[in-house]
């Protein structure tokens, strides 16, 4: 038996950021046992981490998915308990835990993350929308119950490493003065459009197709039209106490600096590395210990020369939206998040084209009057009213 390892939950085990923390994981078994995965419809993958990890608990969102992975691990992990929907990720997520992996893509992770905050001791949040939909209550949450957060995209990751931050530094209002920084600076690829004129006409296929980092079908949507930038202004603002003012975008193709801090004194630290996110998994599991991720360091005498471009507003105009529902406030971040899932997957479907999507982001924002946030219950139902209206738009 391993004496004390950390216990992890992961929360959205079969999505990229699931697999690349198992990955890291594996080379370092000694250190952490699995206690529970969670996933919605992929039970091949689901069955294989089963029989890898032998967790306690494993979760299919989809029903029909955990009767086939029930069938699928009866034999080759028989102590490891499925359940099932929403019931069974929050029961997960209440799990007594050292690190809680948050994951899951979307708002459909918010309630299991907002959860697991009062049960483990440090959450890895890589799912973003739980501080664009519940920013202050997110980071209230934290306080309340002395969790640890250490953010897992790779720009806020840099920021927190070159901020020379420890977890409980996070939100704390006045924190920029504090460190005496005058601006943060958030790098984006550009994605596969950068070099594109025309988009009224690209296809799924190629708005996923990433030139530079392996992700999932939505958050590569995200990408190409620059809402995931959108949405990581807002998750910088929330977990660095800043305005809209002091987080600045930069397109940088290479996508070999993650994050850069502007020092009042004139000093400016960059974070690079290879485009690999099991680099910031790493560095948070192992935090403040540094263990190996098993990626290459970077090479300087191989690397291409990094180039950095401004963002065109015309051409990718969800940022600008995305700026502009943070600094209303309320529940409009709320809105912007809803307008934005369900416009990506009409586009995935192709139902809508690529450049309706930022349409149906605008006007949704524009006929739902933002409400201030008193609780959970106002974001839940005005993320359900939104999701309904953008629906209507096309």
């Amino acid at each position: 038996m391993i004496p004390n390892p950390n216990k992890v939950t992961l929360l959205g085990s079969t999505g990229s950021i699931g697999v690349n923390t198992l990955t890291v994981i594996q080379h370092h078994r000694k250190r952490y046992e699995i206690i529970a995965l969670t996933a919605n419809t992929q039970v091949e993958r689901m069955a294989e981490q089963c029989r890898e990890w032998q967790p306690r608990y494993a979760v299919m969102v989809n029903e029909i998915a955990a009767e086939q992975l029930q069938q699928r691990i009866q034999h080759t992990a028989p102590d490891t308990t499925v359940l099932t929907g929403q019931s069974g990720l929050l029961t997960i997520a209440q799990l007594p835990v050292d690190t809680v992996m948050a994951a899951i893509v979307g708002g459909a992770g918010l309630l299991p993350t907002l959860t697991a905050v009062a049960h483990c001791q440090r959450l890895l949040l890589a799912n973003k929308e739980a501080l664009v939909m519940a920013g202050k209550l997110f980071m209230n949450t934290l306080r309340a119950h002395g969790t640890e957060l250490i953010p897992i995209d790779s720009e806020h990751n840099a920021l927190f490493q070159a901020l020379a931050l420890t977890p409980s530094e996070l939100g704390q209002a006045g924190l920029l003065d504090q460190k005496g920084v005058s601006r943060l600076l958030l790098t984006a690829s550009g994605g596969p459009f950068l070099h594109t004129s025309d988009l009224s006409q690209v296809t799924p296929e190629q708005a996923c197709a990433h030139p530079n980092w392996v992700m999932g079908r939505k958050i590569s949507v995200d990408s190409a039209s620059m809402m995931n930038k959108g949405l990581e202004v807002i998750e910088a603002c929330w977990l660095f106490a800043a305005d809209t003012q002091q987080v600045q975008v930069l397109i940088h193709p290479q996508s070999i600096i993650h994050s850069l801090v502007d020092y009042q004194d004139g000093s400016t630290l960059a974070h690079l590395g290879n485009p690999d996110m099991k680099v910031p998994i790493s560095h948070a599991l192992g935090w403040p210990e540094r263990i190996h991720s098993k990626v290459n360091s970077l090479n300087l005498l191989n690397t291409p020369r990094l180039e950095f471009l401004p963002v065109d507003p015309l051409k990718f105009p969800c940022l600008n939206l995305a700026i502009q529902a943070h600094n209303i406030g309320g529940t409009a971040p709320v809105v912007l998040n809803a307008a934005n899932e369900i416009a990506v997957a009409a586009f995935l479907e192709r139902k809508i084209p690529f450049t309706t999507i930022p349409q149906v982001i605008e006007k949704t924002l524009a006929e739902i009057t933002p409400l201030p946030i008193t609780n959970l219950e106002v974001i839940l139902a005005e993320d359900a009213k939104a999701r309904d209206h953008a629906s209507t738009l096309f």
